[in-house]
């Protein structure tokens, strides 16, 4: 950030005179709820620390930390006694006190928007080291940050800050974030499409590598008219033989090569019967292997096409459920690996992947779950897990656009119906009848 925007920031938060709240969203992003309904985000990232103001902060998770305990213990509900750029540098200086029962504490918090070495440090009024986001030792850096000594200044700058003036403070915040928000979100979509895209790419070239089933049936046929034919020539086939000279059904001459561990004609054509038999079952699973590699296949083409045509950091994040190390919980283990699980506001919602998948999903469902379909089309079946009468229409809205994205590539508006399960009936496969429902229009812009 540059240092002229932190003095004009610094210069604008001269009038605010308290503390509200104070607390970490993230690894590197720190809210600040000031007096007068404002807070503010001071992400301090390495690569590029930032204010900025978003419309709405949602935490990823508490923070325990020693840092966070220590940070809401001495600054939630505190009062502001000044905001001042430090050493001409750029670092934000907050200086502010609580009131206990018995005695006034003076903390000292500081943003250090330093490259390298950005921080946030919590001092007391000797400047004693009380916290720090990060904890530099001597061995990394001149200037360490640790526990309970005493922080030096960095060596102030040798240069003249060139000015860049800012016409209107909280535009320029909300700007910020915008242009966080959408660099965040290209990086997101880059990372996450990137990792669907890899996995697609490695089943293309398992499905690349299969063996062509056509060319098996033909060689099962072969081997099976080659039995048929030394059963019906037994009385002339002599059992030292290597090559069989035959005339097939229609006089037409041909040779057969005999297996080396054939000696009777009776072996002879039951080795061939078998390998017909057993090219005939490779032939099937290799079918089966291939539809059901086509099938994994479309699901993460669409996968990374939801993901890169998704609008908000949270719609991409809600197709990647966080994992819980260590949880043998039911809610993060896998199910099936025809069904997609995902999470809205703590409901699960799974999703069949293929038709198998699809089948799977709707003998495992409940009847009171709401399951979801695309209207009058194929489509993938979608199944909210709820004891709710009245589900919220939020989480309808997100399950029948989950339904839409993994279903069509197509822009257009879709109907999606819904009702619950148990007013579906399984027909065959996952070809379904159903009464009672409701429609729900789903944009795929």
């Amino acid at each position: 950030m540059k240092h002229s925007h932190l003095f004009q920031l610094i210069a604008f938060m001269q009038p605010f005179h308290q503390i509200e709240r104070i607390y970490r969203v993230n690894d590197t992003q720190i809210v600040i709820e000031f007096d007068k309904n404002t807070a503010w985000t001071f992400d301090m990232r390495r690569d590029n620390p930032i204010i900025f103001s978003a419309p709405n902060t949602k935490r990823t998770k508490i923070y325990q930390a020693p840092f966070d305990v220590l940070l809401a213990k001495r600054l939630n509900r505190s009062s502001i006694q000044s905001i001042t750029m430090h050493n001409n540098d750029k670092i934000v200086r907050i200086v502010a006190t609580t009131n206990g029962s018995y005695k006034s504490e003076t903390t000292i918090l500081q943003f250090e928007f330093t490259g390298k070495y950005t921080n946030v440090i919590l001092l007391d009024k000797e400047e004693i080291v009380l916290e720090a986001l990060r904890h530099i030792d001597e061995m990394v850096s001149v200037r360490s940050v640790r526990v309970g000594e005493v922080l030096t200044n960095p060596p102030p700058p040798t240069f003249t800050p060139v000015f860049y003036p800012i016409e209107d403070v909280e535009a320029f915040l909300r700007h910020t974030y915008d242009e966080y928000a959408a660099f965040g979100l290209e990086r997101l979509k880059k990372e996450k499409s990137s990792l669907i895209t890899k996995r697609a790419q490695q089943l293309k070239k398992h499905l690349d590598a299969l063996s062509d089933e056509e060319k098996l049936l033909e060689e099962s046929s072969t081997a099976q008219h080659y039995g048929h034919l030394i059963l019906a020539n037994l009385h002339t086939i002599k059992g030292y033989e290597t090559v069989l000279k035959l005339n097939d059904f229609d006089g037409t001459p041909l040779e057969i090569t005999i297996p080396p561990e054939c000696h009777a004609g009776a072996r002879m054509a039951e080795t061939f019967f078998k390998r017909s038999k057993k090219g005939k079952q490779k032939a099937l699973g290799l079918f089966q292997e291939r539809e059901n590699l086509t099938e994994k296949i479309r699901h993460l083409e669409l996968f990374a096409h939801t993901i890169r045509e998704a609008q908000t950091p949270e719609e991409i994040t809600r197709l990647f459920p966080p994992k819980v190390a260590g949880s043998k919980t039911k809610a993060h283990t896998k199910v099936s690996d025809g069904i997609e699980e995902f999470w809205i506001e703590g409901i699960k919602v799974s999703l069949g992947k293929s038709e198998r998948g699809n089948s799977e999903l709707l003998q495992r469902s409940r009847a009171r779950d709401i399951w979801l379909h695309l209207k009058d089309r194929p489509s993938a079946h979608v199944i909210i897990t709820t004891d709710k009468q009245q589900l919220p229409q939020t989480i309808l809205e997100a399950a029948a656009k989950l339904c839409v994205d993994f279903s069509v590539f197509e822009k257009g508006t879709y109907l999606v119906d819904y009702t619950p399960r148990r007013e579906v009936r399984v027909q065959e496969g996952s070809n379904v009848l159903y009464t009672n429902y409701k429609t729900v229009s789903v944009e795929k812009k």
